[in-house]
C-alpha cells in the first residue's frame, strides 16, 4: 500500500468519525451523565467494539477480493452504490432534533463498557459500512489481506481516539454538538464524503 493511499484513507476517516453516530452520542452522553469515571471503560468499549466489527467483516471480505477480478469488482460497486446511498440520506437529512439520548442506568464500569460494546460491535450498518468502505483504498494488484489488515488497525486506533477527545470534552461539546448548524454542516460533510468515495468506486478500474 502507497502512502498517498495511506494518507487518504486517513483523511477520508477522520472526516467519517468526526460525524457523531450512535457510538459517540452513547459515549458522550454516559460521559456526561458518569464524569471522568466512565472514560476509560468507554474508550475500551469502543475500540474493542470497532475491531469486533471489523474482524467480522474482514474474515470474509478478504477471502472474497482476493478469489478473483469479478468478485474485486462487484465488491465495489456494491459498495459504491451503498456509499452513494448513505451519502444521499445524510445530505437530504438536514437538520434532526439536537438531544442527545438518555443514557441507560449505569452505575459501574463493567456495565458503562458492557453497553458501549454492544452498541458498537452489534451495529449491523457498522459491519455493512466495513465492507463498503475499506475496499475503496485497496490497491488492485497487490496481495489484499496485509492492506486490509492496515486499514483496520488504522481506523481502530483512529477511533479510539476519536471517543477519547470526544468523552474528554463531552460538556463543551453538547451545547455546539445539538446546534442545528453544526448538525447541518456533520451531514453536508459525511454526506459529500460518502457521495464521493461512492463515486470513486464505481468510476474506478481494477488493473490487470
Amino acid at each position: 500500500m502507497s502512502l498517498e493511499l495511506w494518507l487518504a484513507f486517513v483523511a477520508a476517516s477522520a472526516v467519517l468519525l468526526i460525524i457523531p453516530g450512535p457510538t459517540i452520542l452513547a459515549v458522550m452522553s454516559y460521559s456526561m451523565a458518569h464524569g471522568r469515571r466512565a472514560n476509560l471503560p468507554l474508550v475500551a468499549a469502543v475500540a474493542l467494539g470497532d475491531s469486533t466489527a471489523l474482524v467480522v467483516s474482514l474474515l470474509g471480505l478478504g477471502t472474497l477480493l482476493s478469489a478473483s477480478a469479478f468478485w474485486f469488482t462487484v465488491v465495489k460497486c456494491i459498495g459504491g452504490l451503498y456509499l452513494l446511498f448513505m451519502g444521499a440520506r445524510l445530505l437530504r437529512a438536514g437538520v434532526s432534533a439536537g438531544e442527545l439520548p438518555a443514557p441507560a442506568v449505569a452505575t459501574s464500569r463493567w456495565r458503562l463498557f458492557a453497553n458501549t460494546y454492544l452498541v458498537t460491535a452489534l451495529n449491523p450498518k457498522g459491519i455493512v459500512f466495513f465492507v463498503a468502505f475499506l475496499p475503496q483504498f485497496i490497491r488492485p494488484g497487490a496481495e489484499v489481506a496485509p492492506q486490509l489488515w492496515t486499514l483496520a488497525i488504522t481506523f481502530v486506533v483512529m477511533a479510539t481516539l476519536n471517543a477519547t477527545l470526544y468523552a474528554v470534552f463531552a460538556g463543551a461539546a453538547r451545547g455546539f454538538l445539538a446546534s442545528p448548524r453544526a448538525q447541518r454542516g456533520f451531514n453536508l460533510a459525511g454526506g459529500s464524503l460518502m457521495s464521493a468515495a461512492g463515486l470513486w468506486a464505481l468510476l474506478a478500474r481494477r488493473s490487470a
